[in-house]
């Protein structure tokens, strides 16, 4: 089987097999400006569709601090800040206005070229960000509120709804809005399981050192510590990026938006191509321990009894415990996973007794637990995970990314237990 990495994410095939794991799911896709502006714009509006195609839903947010800055100079106005984080005089205003409306044309002009629906929206209410530090900053606004109920009705009549950075307040009067803030906003109100901020650089680097991954922790002590040791134009999205993991988006994805396929690579392959900044996703699977062998043989018992399940008895869970790791929900264990290595073949690791509560499916636990067990198994060196399966194995092939193989792929003392037990298992392998 090939790797993730090997496969094309522009080929079909590639794709499909990620597409249980988003589907109904939001996306909030933030452009900065100066990606509208970019040739690649185009191919970026393009991978916008294909997402839509495969049943993801999105919402699109655009920036404007590249078109106020020409605009600026074209007409010779002196304006008092671009990105809509400090001081917006009216002169100011009028630039963003103007530069609003013809970057909100080039995006829906764009999508609908691609066969896609979209309007602008007026979901987003603004309020003055008001004085702060003793600095009135006029018509710079924040967030006041989101009509979520207006945006979920555009998204379930296949409307890409477009929110641009100039927001009007009760009266309505128009505010320059950061499109950063307004995508961690609207990520948090559409309850989306990402952000994928365009930008002009490869992600965020620390002391020039490139972050593939980072974890919110992480990223909020630099923040609070060395904030200058990251590149200057992402420390406005790693602050927006914080709070949105902080208000319960799993995941923050920074990309170059002048990278041909970056979308589809990023989302679509194990590798990526910019920054992934995530949250402590796996917070509630915790390692058993010798006192949760009776909850794990309750809660595994009727799936032995329907034959889903290896028998185990409560003893033989006692004995081996220390290869379980459960899932809690208020100090409740709703959920389990095991994962063995073979003593004759190290690099290989076996998950198995992979149970969740009925009540609890379709949550996404049991693929967060496969997903956990591989990240264990990836850490203590393995290079492969194998699950047999009698009646689950549909759920490992199109959700959690494993092929069925061979038996023979067993190490020789577990091919012999294989056989002897009769259960004619699925073999299913997935490569880390």
């Amino acid at each position: 089987m090939a790797n993730d990495a090997d496969i094309n994410p522009t080929d079909l095939r590639g794709i499909l097999k990620y597409v249980p794991r988003f589907q109904g799911q939001i996306f909030v896709i933030a452009i900065d400006g100066s990606i509208v502006a970019d040739e690649n714009f185009q191919n970026l509006i393009t991978d916008i569709a294909v997402l839509r195609s495969l049943g993801i839903k999105v919402v699109v947010v655009h920036g404007i601090g590249k078109q106020i800055e020409e605009l600026s100079v074209s007409r010779k106005i002196p304006i008092s800040d671009a990105a809509g984080t400090g001081v917006t005089d009216a002169a100011t205003l009028d630039l963003a206005i103007r530069a609003s409306g013809r970057v909100t044309h080039l995006v829906i002009e764009d999508l609908t070229q691609n066969n896609l629906k979209a309007a602008l929206t007026n979901a987003v209410r603004s309020a003055p960000l008001g004085i702060l530090r003793g600095i009135d900053h006029l018509f710079t606004g924040k967030v006041d509120r989101i009509d979520k109920e207006f945006i979920t009705q555009l998204i379930s009549t296949g409307v890409v709804p477009v929110v641009n950075p100039v927001a009007y307040d009760r009266d309505g009067r128009p505010l320059r809005v950061n499109s950063d803030l307004l995508a961690a906003e609207l990520a948090e109100a559409l309850q989306a399981s990402k952000i994928i901020f365009f930008t002009p650089c490869e992600g965020i680097t620390i002391g020039n050192k490139f972050q593939h991954q980072i974890s919110v922790d992480t990223l909020r002590n630099v923040l609070a510590t060395k904030p200058e040791s990251i590149n200057e134009p992402m420390r406005s999205k790693a602050a927006h990026a914080v709070k949105a993991i902080e208000t319960g988006t799993p995941r923050i994805h920074l990309i170059d938006g002048r990278v041909i396929d970056g979308l589809l690579t990023e989302i679509f392959s194990n590798e990526g191509v910019g920054t992934l900044v995530h949250g402590n996703e796996y917070q509630q699977i915790r390692h058993a321990t010798r006192r949760d062998a009776r909850a794990i043989y309750n809660l595994t018992r009727s799936a032995v009894k329907r034959e889903e399940l290896l028998q185990r008895t409560q003893q033989a869970i006692e004995k081996s415990i220390e290869s379980f790791h459960v899932f809690e929900i208020d100090e409740n264990i709703i959920a389990c996973v095991s994962l063995a290595q073979y003593a004759e073949s190290p690099k290989a690791a076996e998950l198995g007794s992979l149970y969740v509560m009925p009540f609890y499916h379709d949550r996404g636990i049991g693929r967060k637990m496969v997903d956990y067990a591989c990240m264990v198994a990836k850490q203590r060196g393995c290079d492969t995970v194998i699950a047999l399966s009698t009646q689950a194995y549909t759920f490992f092939t199109s959700v959690c990314g494993f092929e069925e193989a061979n038996k023979e792929v067993l190490p020789e003392s577990r091919l012999k237990a294989y056989d002897d037990s009769g259960r004619n298992s699925k073999v299913l392998v997935r490569k880390l």
